[in-house]
């Protein structure tokens, strides 16, 4: 093994341009900890947020990627013995230790979760955080046994809302999305979407589709929607907020005037999922079955994660973004 990796280094908040390909030392292995070579990294907005400068807690340099997939390189557990095809998400991956934008992580053994898989490494590592929180947020809901509800999902087009949408499809669910973007549509359709709803950025109206509204409603826009989402679901209903395009707070918010008696608000943070082998193998068989959809949308090269972090950036991506190292 070489004594140095090729990582993508973010040498401080700021733009794109901060991410710089550097040849650093290969991590050694210590107690409780284990070296992965990363085959492949799902790219993930909040990575984008902490290049920005908008996780507090993050020191920089620091290498970003808050999940990867790859094979054990040295290990220091023996359930995980050299070779065993890993995934790894969250846990403080790519904020308060180094992350999966690399040919190598050395990462804490309780994050390891060794899966049994045939998938091509782009298609594999498009799915641990991506999918364990869909899954997460759907259980949240009580969404499992849906057969003949109804579920909004808002911020349809992001890779969250399109793997609950390929997930919810498989429990029979009636589902809608939103989507800003009406060349989008087509991509929540192929995710297994009845009905797509343009979101013009006005009052959302599901009357016409839906007069006593949805069973469930999956916010992954967040802050900005989640009050007028309560207003949407049926009395009665449960809204779960899992993402945070648009921010985490909600200016004002008075829960007795705006939550209706008997709906329920409740929440999902992927962090819940990390080191779930079960779930993730769960998930894994569904692909490979061709029961769930991987949806990635482009595949990119290490040298070229400030051109993946543009393309995310701007809002361009129909699915998942992947790195490749």
């Amino acid at each position: 093994m070489s004594r140095t990796m090729r990582a993508a280094v973010c040498t401080g908040p700021g733009g794109p341009d901060v991410l710089q390909l550097r040849e650093l030392p290969i991590p050694a292995v210590r107690g409780s900890w284990s070296l992965v070579r990363v085959r492949g990294a799902g790219l993930n907005r909040s990575e984008l947020r902490t290049r920005q400068g908008h996780s507090p807690n993050v020191r920089f340099p620091r290498v970003l990627g808050i999940e990867c997939v790859g094979v054990v390189a040295a290990a220091t557990d023996p359930a995980l013995p050299e070779g065993t095809t890993v995934a790894a998400v969250m846990g403080e991956m790519g904020r308060e230790f180094d992350g999966g934008y690399a040919e190598y992580a050395l990462l804490p053994n309780s994050l390891l979760m060794p899966v049994t898989t045939t998938l091509p490494w782009d298609v594999f590592a498009a799915l641990p955080e991506t999918y364990l929180t869909a899954q997460g947020a759907l259980d949240a809901l009580g969404a499992g046994t849906g057969e003949g509800k109804r579920l909004l999902i808002r911020g349809g087009t992001s890779s969250v809302g399109l793997a609950a949408a390929s997930i919810a499809g498989g429990h029979g669910l009636e589902i809608a999305a939103t989507t800003r973007q009406p060349d989008k549509a087509d991509a929540l359709t192929a995710a297994g979407v009845h009905h797509v709803v343009l979101d013009d950025g006005g009052p959302l109206s599901l009357g016409a589709l839906w007069p006593e509204g949805p069973d469930y409603v999956l916010d992954l826009v967040g802050a900005r929607t989640a009050v007028e989402s309560l207003r949407l679901v049926r009395r009665g209903g449960t809204v779960c907020v899992a993402g945070s395009l648009s921010g985490w707070s909600i200016a004002d918010f008075q829960p007795v005037a705006m939550i209706p008696s008997g709906t329920r608000l409740t929440a999902f943070h992927s962090d819940d999922m990390k080191g779930d082998t079960a779930a993730l193998q769960r998930i894994v068989d569904e692909v490979e079955a061709g029961v769930y959809r991987p949806n990635v949308d482009r595949v990119f090269a290490l040298a070229d994660i400030a051109e993946a972090h543009r393309y995310m950036e701007d809002d361009r991506a129909r699915g998942k973004l992947v790195v490749l190292p």
